[in-house]
Formats: structure tokens, sequence, C-alpha cells
């Protein structure tokens, strides 16, 4: 059975070797380079088994992309605290969402509002929108990408049409099809990303309910997460224009 392997990083200029890879089950780190060929050179290894493959890496690719502790650094947060970084941020914070729908959206009276008239309604004066409204006007940035099926799921068309409010607060909203997110290599979890040096993972059960917050701050870890982000935004394209397209060929 084949390895899950996560891409970690590389410090090449056009994403050849060497890099870093990691196995998602055993936590193994794969070092993959330019192999270390000349027996005098082999012979002054140590340990050095009949099985065994020596690769040459620049030092900064371990410091850079290699794990700095024995297992994932993380920690649990409340809904309160998880609340503050939105008030606290500040520069950046950026949201990654994967799923194909959300437990609290079906909740929200407006889903039904959607489900009968197609248009989601908008609260512009909600806690949400006033705060982000704050942090964007003090030229702050906050974006999202969202993965959407082809075709389309019932909350992820939701979410298309909401886009406009988010987009109202002053919010970069953008989309991607699951198709071009899987090709890129994406991941398929939720999580925000605040002043490129702490990842929120969003933890959600079957049921689509949202349940805990999952804090990283390992550099290499959000590094991890910020390359994520890079890739998600080169792919994506600004939710009006997605959706315009989404309407031409349904």
């Amino acid at each position: 059975m084949a390895r899950r392997l996560r891409f970690n990083g590389t410090d090449s200029k056009n994403g050849n070797c060497p890099a870093v890879h990691e196995d998602l089950d055993s936590g193994e780190i794969i070092v993959q380079g330019t192999p270390l060929n000349d027996p005098e050179d082999i012979a002054q290894l140590r340990h050095f088994g009949p099985g065994d493959t020596a690769v040459i890496v620049p030092r900064e690719l371990l410091a850079n992309h290699g794990p700095k502790e024995g297992a994932r650094v993380s920690k649990l947060i409340d809904l309160d605290e998880f609340g503050r970084l939105f008030e606290t941020f500040e520069h950046s914070a950026w949201h990654l969402e994967t799923r194909r729908g959300y437990a609290s959206d079906r909740e929200d009276p407006g889903y039904a509002e959607f489900l009968a008239s197609g248009t989601a309604p908008c609260d512009h004066d909600s806690e949400w929108c006033a705060n982000i409204r704050r942090q964007t006007a003090a030229g702050k940035y906050v974006g999202r990408v969202r993965v959407v099926d082809n075709p389309p799921a019932e909350g992820q068309l939701f979410l298309l049409d909401y886009a406009r409010c988010n987009a109202a607060t002053g919010e970069d909203v953008r989309n991607v099809w699951r198709e071009d997110a899987e090709r890129a290599h994406l991941p398929a979890e939720d999580f925000w990303i605040f002043d490129s040096r702490l990842v929120t993972v969003l933890c959600f059960n079957e049921q689509d309910e949202f349940h805990a917050v999952e804090v990283l701050t390992e550099p290499a870890e959000v590094l991890r997460y910020c390359q994520v982000r890079d890739t998600a935004m080169h792919h994506s394209v600004p939710y009006d224009e997605f959706a315009t397209r989404l309407r031409a060929v349904r």
C-alpha cells in the first residue's frame, strides 16, 4: 500500500530537488535530493548499510522545512479565543474552505430563504461584518478561497451567493474548482492563517458540525500552510467571475 505523503517544502527556485516530504501516517520524513555516489565519500559515512541511499541537500532545506519538534505541536482553543483572533490580527487573515457544506449554514434562517428564492440574505450590520469592515478599513487584508465541486453542492451554491456579503466588508473572496484544487495538491481541510505566523485548523465531525479549533505555531508547519495559501490564490478566481462562468454552463 502506497504511503500518504505530504509535501512540506523546497528551497529550489524551479520546483525541483531538493525537497522534504512527510508520511502522514507514520510521521517519518522523506528527504529528496541528489544522490551521493562517490565511493570515497560513501566510505566516510558511518552505519551505511547495503540497502541505504545517501542524498545531498543544503542545510537551509532542513532548517526551513524539516520538523522542529518530535511531534506536531498544537493546542486546542475555545471559540471565544478563536473569535478574538479576528479582532487582534495585525495585517492579514486568510481562510481556505474545502467542505461541501456546513451545519451552521443549514441552521441559519437565511439558508431556507436561499433555497426558496435563490438569493442569500445579507446582514451587513452583523457583528462579523462590522468587525471585518473595521479591519479592512484599517488597511488589513482579509481573504478566502472556497473549493467548489462540479456540479456544486447546495451549500456551496449558498456560499457563492453569500460571497456578496463577504465582499461588501472588503474581504477578497475567491473560488477554485475541486479538480483544480486536487491537481494543485491543496489539502482537504479548513483553516485560517493569521499574520503568516499562526494557523488555526477548524475541526468538523461527519455531520459538518464545527466543534474544535487547533492552533499551530511551529514555523515549519506555518510555512507549509502559507505555501498552500499561495497555491490556492494562484489557481482561484474572484467569486463574481466564478459565478458568471458557472451560470454560463448551467
